[in-house]
């Protein structure tokens, strides 16, 4: 039951529900939708963030992206992904983020953490790649991230 309501809040922080303070956006790419967010770490249950090995601290963002195929009629079947992210700071500084796949029942997405400082905006370039396709996927969004 624990894992479960981690997963349920990782996917409504994805899905913008959580009510914190993140970044949420679904980027269409014709039979996929590739939905990816970030957020700072402190504003996850401790709980949450040990399961999943999440640095939990006011000077970590974390990213999680969700790959999704569109099927009629439904939010769409999750499906896993080759997925990499490079966050890029103001002043030209890049970050590669490692990223790991969560799965849990039939839910899919990756997450990674990295450091922040306060008023902090990194942009942020996502490559996805959906299993047994050759289509690469790129997404790009920024975050602005307070610490104090």
């Amino acid at each position: 039951m624990y894992k479960k309501n981690i997963m349920l809040l990782l996917f409504s922080l994805l899905l913008g529900l959580g009510g914190v303070a993140s970044a949420e956006n679904s980027q269409d790419f014709g039979d996929y939708v590739v939905h990816f967010n970030a957020l700072n770490t402190s504003h996850l249950p401790p709980g949450a963030t040990r399961e999943y090995g999440i640095k939990r601290s006011k000077n970590r963002g974390m990213i999680n992206v969700a790959v999704l195929r569109k099927i009629m009629g439904t939010a769409g079947k999750p499906v896993a992904a080759e997925v990499s992210a490079v966050a890029t700071n103001l002043t030209g500084q890049k970050r590669t983020i490692s990223l790991k796949e969560v799965t849990e029942g039939t839910a899919i997405y990756y997450i990674g953490d990295f450091p922040i400082t306060h008023e902090e905006t990194l942009r942020f370039a996502v490559s996805v790649k959906p299993d047994g396709q050759n289509d690469t996927y790129e997404v790009k969004f920024k975050q602005q991230f307070f610490t104090e």
